[in-house]
């Protein structure tokens, strides 16, 4: 019993750095996209296209 408790803790977290280290990579990309995305419906705001796409309702 006692080894399968030890198992599971360590699986656990092996589980957990894996996902930090996804994470902390992936973040930097996730925020620049999100800025890029704002950009755009800031642009799309401004330039007041008369264009009927979804993003322009925004």
């Amino acid at each position: 019993m006692f080894w399968k408790i030890l198992g599971v803790v360590v699986l656990v977290w092996i589980a957990l750095a894996i996902l930090g280290t996804l994470i902390k990579a992936l973040f930097p990309i996730l925020v620049i996209s999100a800025i890029i995305f704002g950009l755009y419906l800031v642009y799309k705001a401004v330039s007041g296209s008369k264009d009927k796409s979804p993003l322009g309702k925004f």
